[in-house]
């Protein structure tokens, strides 16, 4: 041993000790070792749980995307216990449509096309002046899926819809005759309203009451309603309200009331009724 290796402590000759040593001679509970278990600890875990996130999130989007599908499905009355959902939704045609002129574009592709991303990004959404449901950007593009009869007729449009109701924003479906006003079916797939209360939106029993309700009156006017009573137009146009959840029927009124308005489906719509848009 060098002589640059040794000290001398009262006369005795000791040896140096390097970091390490001095670090592994330590008490198991010193404060120095109690912060080395714990960062290794919170490194080692969230190693793991970034390479789970990673390794996992093929079979996360597959697991989403069958979610929304089931969900078409549904609102078009198509879906069963059981069913393969992958090809029963191969019967829909994905089409992106820009909102504003109510005409499909080529520009995307509508089978990978992201309305909620697309309505995040500036260069594919517009900022609301006008905003009774509450969605602060609204995306220029849409995909709707337009499901067709054995003889290769127009049967039903399933458009999504989003706003906010009490406590959070509702996405869901509204699906349409192919007279582009009678309304088929509702459903949401996502929101955090109330459970027993706003979480109604989600019963059997209120969704059935949108079946065979009306979106235009006569005149081509909007007149479909979520409401406690009916409006002047009639009860073909009216939805029940849902009993104590007064702030998530005024919110589903509003949804649904932007999207099938001028500012959301109504050029499309509009175009739907004519004939042009098929």
């Amino acid at each position: 041993m060098s002589e640059h290796d040794m000290n001398t402590d009262n006369g005795r000759e000791v040896e140096k000790k390097g970091p390490l040593r001095r670090f592994l001679d330590l008490p198991p509970d010193s404060l120095p070792k109690t912060i080395f278990v714990a960062v290794t600890l919170c490194l080692v875990a969230s190693t793991f749980v970034s390479f789970a996130s990673v390794s996992l999130r093929p079979a996360q989007e597959a697991n989403k995307l069958r979610d929304k599908q089931k969900n078409i499905l549904e609102v078009a009355g198509l879906y069963e216990p059981g069913v393969d959902i992958q090809e029963r939704f191969s019967a829909f045609e994905p089409h992106v449509l820009e909102v504003a002129s109510g005409q499909f574009t080529e520009q995307f592709d509508a089978r990978t096309f992201d309305d909620r991303a697309a309505a995040a990004d500036p260069e594919t959404s517009r900022e609301l002046v006008e905003d009774p449901a509450s969605i602060n950007r609204q995306s220029l593009y849409k995909t709707v899926y337009l499901l067709r009869d054995e003889d290769g007729a127009l049967d039903k449009v399933i458009l999504p819809i989003h706003g906010y109701g009490l406590w959070s924003t509702l996405y869901g479906f509204i699906a349409l005759e192919e007279d582009g006003s009678s309304i088929y079916g509702l459903q949401f797939y996502e929101h955090g309203e109330t459970p027993g209360l706003g979480a109604e939106v989600d019963n059997p029993r209120w969704k059935a009451l949108w079946r065979d309700k009306r979106v235009f009156d006569e005149d081509g006017e909007l007149a479909i309603t979520v409401a406690k009573t009916a409006p002047p137009a009639g009860a073909d146009y009216h939805v029940d309200a849902i009993a104590g959840a007064t702030l998530t029927s005024v919110g589903v009124d509003k949804l649904v009331r932007f999207w099938m308005d001028e500012q959301g489906y109504g050029p499309f719509l509009e175009r739907l009724r004519t004939g042009e848009a098929l």
